[in-house]
């Protein structure tokens, strides 16, 4: 069965969706999220959707459930890297992502989690 990976940073989940999300996957990886908010202790999680051209309704519902699920949990849910297309087609099909931040890119998301996990600025 096809799965997205989930990479434990610290205290933050990173999902990076780099294929086509189809129904089946997404209810996957919010299952497969879920699991692992509550085995790693995450304190966040991060959702890399900058490869993603499209989203439907139901994508753009998922991830929202997602992020309310992760809140129940006691993690804080940004999603990072929409594209221009991506965010119109949400606005346009009336879709609020109630309770997920947004950052431009993965350092600024993590920023927004504010964790304890930082990047070396050097």
């Amino acid at each position: 069965m096809e799965r997205i990976p989930i990479l434990r940073m610290g205290k933050i989940l990173l999902v990076t969706i780099q294929v086509d999300m189809h129904d089946k996957l997404a209810m996957v990886l919010q299952d497969d999220l879920t699991d692992r908010i509550v085995k790693d202790k995450a304190q966040g999680v991060l959702i890399d959707i900058s490869a993603l051209d499209i989203v439907d309704s139901f994508i753009g519902r998922m991830i929202s459930n997602t992020a309310a699920m992760a809140r129940v949990l006691d993690a804080k849910t940004v999603v990072v890297g929409m594209q221009p297309s991506v965010a119109i087609t949400l606005v346009e099909l009336g879709l609020k992502l109630d309770g997920v931040r947004t950052a431009l890119n993965v350092e600024k998301g993590m920023e927004l989690l504010d964790v304890g996990y930082c990047f070396d600025r050097r």
